[in-house]
């Protein structure tokens, strides 16, 4: 009962959100929003599957210029490229975890790790520069609110984007509690005896991986269609670490481990940049270090021991 009342007030917050913000403010939770579902993916990945994954800025890049060319090159509207960048990101992210069942641990990181260094590159690639923009990239228009709704383009793409997280969100939510997510926990926790009990190891990890890049395309579409902007050098390799630290950060195997970790990727740079400008890698460092000390499980897990502590005091 609680969590529910949590969970209502939480979202009646988030609907109120734009109206009381400026447009600034709107446009970096609607960005939240995005890199949560991304999060969401590699958490599915990594948190649930145990599979580390230094390579899912390459999914995020594949759905932000899924959409971005099928809006500037195609004339499709925005929200229809969503199930598009859904759909490619789920394809590549399953055929690229085919070969990658022989790899484990480490060696898997550092395979997907080079996929990560080399997409901007493909990105840049004269064959595909007519479609991609090339180092330019692709310029997009932010699209106005429908049925005359009194709300302006960033207003409305922060609830646009709300509803697709919120369905995404429930979405994985079900998925774990069923079978699935049981067969993702096993194939992480004791893969032997998951296959001993009948789980198809190999099947589950690539589908975990097709619905991890799924998930990470989508946010990835979401992120283009609200900055307006793709090229490749958005997406280097340090976006690919930069969402492996918010998982973590956030809390592996949590759902609101992902919204945590997106708060962390885009205000605490920002909170650095203000401490020192001289050295805000520096502060950021020291940010990530001390809540790795004091919450070693995450945000997410830091919370729930909070949580479980309070229970017990009000009990006593």
């Amino acid at each position: 009962m609680q969590k529910n009342l949590f969970f209502i007030g939480l979202l009646a917050t988030a609907c109120v959100l734009p109206l009381v913000l400026p447009s600034y403010a709107v446009f970096q939770a609607t960005m939240v929003i995005a890199y949560a579902l991304a999060l969401l993916g590699l958490n599915l990945l990594t948190g649930y599957n145990g599979q580390i994954s230094l390579g899912h800025g390459a999914f995020f890049a594949l759905g932000a210029y899924v959409a971005a060319m099928l809006m500037e090159q195609a004339g499709w509207p925005y929200w229809a490229t969503l199930p598009a960048a859904a759909l490619a990101g789920g394809v590549v992210g399953y055929l690229f975890g085919l070969p990658a069942l022989k790899l484990d641990g480490v060696y898997l990181a550092l395979a997907t790790f080079a996929l990560g260094v080399a997409t901007p590159q493909l990105l840049k690639y004269k064959g595909f520069e007519a479609w991609t923009g090339g180092s330019q990239g692709l310029v997009l228009m932010k699209p106005d609110a429908p049925f005359g709704l009194p709300l302006d383009p960033d207003q409305w793409l922060y609830y646009f984007s709300l509803a697709v997280a919120l369905a995404l969100f429930i979405a994985a939510r079900n998925l774990l509690r069923g079978g699935v997510g049981l067969s993702l926990i096993a194939v992480r926790d004791h893969p032997i005896a998951a296959q001993a009990m009948g789980v198809d190891n190999a099947r589950v990890k690539t589908l975990t991986f097709g619905i991890s890049a799924m998930y990470t395309s989508v946010g990835g579409a979401l992120s283009a269609i609200v900055v307006q902007f793709v090229a490749p050098d958005s997406f280097s390799v340090f976006l690919s670490i930069t969402l492996l630290v918010g998982a973590v950060v956030g809390g592996l195997g949590s759902l609101s481990g992902a919204l945590y970790g997106a708060l962390f990727i885009q205000f605490v740079p920002q909170v650095a940049e203000q401490v020192s400008k001289a050295a805000p890698w520096a502060v950021y460092g020291a940010i990530l270090l001390a809540l790795m000390l004091v919450w070693p499980t995450g945000v997410a897990g830091g919370a729930a021991r909070l949580q479980t502590w309070f229970n017990r005091r009000r009990q006593a």
